[in-house]
């Protein structure tokens, strides 16, 4: 496994294990599969993975006591261990030691590696600020619960100007992939941390799986210049190709996808001039029929009228993308996500609208939605 070195001689693995999307036992739950789960952990570790990323929000709170039982059995110091503090969970001041305390007893670990300040934007920032967490991280760091801090990003790249000038970081991480790179301007974000020699651990850079089920056009486009490579493994060389990159985070859901993720970057091999050129025609085609740019990432949940937000999204922009335009195949992958679950049951209450990191107008979509699958 190819690494990057990191601040006091730490070897950071280039592929991280994310777990927001471990596999389930079911679709209709977040409930992980632990014995899927933890085989790939274990091939991870084997094939020389040693970054693992969680959070107290992912897989409804589930994720962190997955990751803690999965490693557990691992020496301490083969691994680093990242979670993260959501600041819109906070009440007050007492609430970061009770969340933290929680963390590290459902990670089974003494300390954390890597620790973030979860989904920084304009709101999320007023919390931070509000509650001293910055503070409350400098001071676990002291007492060496905490070994590194930074904070993930989303937010335009003023807003990360602003965040990396005021406080000292020692990594930041942000969305980087080859469609995002100019459409939520990871470019500029990307120069903003490198200006500053901060390192970037990337997230999304498959764009929570959109990146692998191109339409039919754009993965012609990339077969053709490489035809032995996957879809996804495009995407995970883009983001693994920048110097300033420490590590790549896939959220990866099967045994699959992860032999395809360490497969690129075991025998890793940077994109030349000619691979990014077919990058950007296959992103010209499929943007062509891109609809609405949702990663799947699930912050907008859960939706007080029961809507399954990511899902809705998820089959309309599956029906664009494919090109073949074929309504009954949509209304009947629409039908699984359950009538309750679906976008007429949006209220309009807006109450998702700040949780968006990607700053979609979701009941206005949701709207659209439900008035194209009602259509004839």
């Amino acid at each position: 496994m190819e690494t990057r070195l990191f601040k006091n001689g730490k070897q950071i693995s280039l592929l991280g294990f994310g777990t927001m999307r471990l596999p389930r036992i079911s679709e209709d739950t977040q409930e992980i599969d632990y014995k899927a789960g933890q085989e790939m952990v274990d091939f991870a570790i084997s094939r020389g993975v040693n970054y693992f990323d969680t959070a107290y929000m992912y897989h409804e709170g589930g994720a962190e006591t997955f990751i803690g039982e999965a490693l557990s059995k691992y020496p301490r110091d083969s691994f680093f261990l990242a979670t993260k503090m959501p600041p819109w969970k906070i009440n007050r001041e007492e609430d970061l030691e009770q969340i933290f305390s929680d963390q590290l007893k459902k990670c089974k670990v003494d300390f954390f590696d890597f620790y973030l300040i979860h989904n920084v934007n304009r709101e999320h920032l007023k919390d931070a600020e509000k509650f001293k967490v910055y503070d409350f991280l400098k001071k676990k760091q002291s007492e060496g619960k905490i070994k590194y801090i930074g904070f993930s990003f989303h937010d335009e790249p003023e807003l990360l100007e602003k965040v990396v000038d005021e406080y000292d970081w020692d990594f930041v991480q942000i969305q980087l992939n080859y469609l995002d790179w100019t459409i939520q301007k990871a470019n500029r974000q990307y120069e903003i941390l490198t200006k500053r020699n901060i390192p970037i651990i990337v997230m999304e850079p498959v764009r929570g799986g959109t990146l692998a089920t191109l339409s039919e056009k754009a993965v012609d486009i990339l077969k053709e210049a490489e035809p032995g490579a996957s879809t996804a493994s495009w995407a995970i060389r883009f983001a693994a190709s920048l110097p300033n990159v420490l590590t790549v985070l896939s959220g990866m859901s099967d045994m699959e996808q992860i032999k395809d993720n360490i497969q690129t970057l075991e025998n890793f091999k940077p994109l030349d001039e000619s691979e990014y050129q077919m990058i950007e025609k296959a992103v010209a085609v499929y943007r062509s029929s891109f609809k609405i740019p949702c990663t799947y990432c699930r912050y907008c949940m859960e939706c007080p009228s029961g809507v399954h937000i990511p899902k809705v999204f998820d089959k309309y922009n599956q029906y664009f993308a494919r090109g073949d335009f074929d309504k009954a195949r949509f209304l009947a992958e629409y039908k699984q996500i359950g009538e309750e679950r679906q976008a007429y049951n949006c209220t309009q209450c807006g109450v998702c609208l700040s949780k968006c990191p990607q700053g979609i107008n979701i009941p206005e979509k949701m709207k659209e939605i439900a008035a194209f699958a009602s259509e004839k």
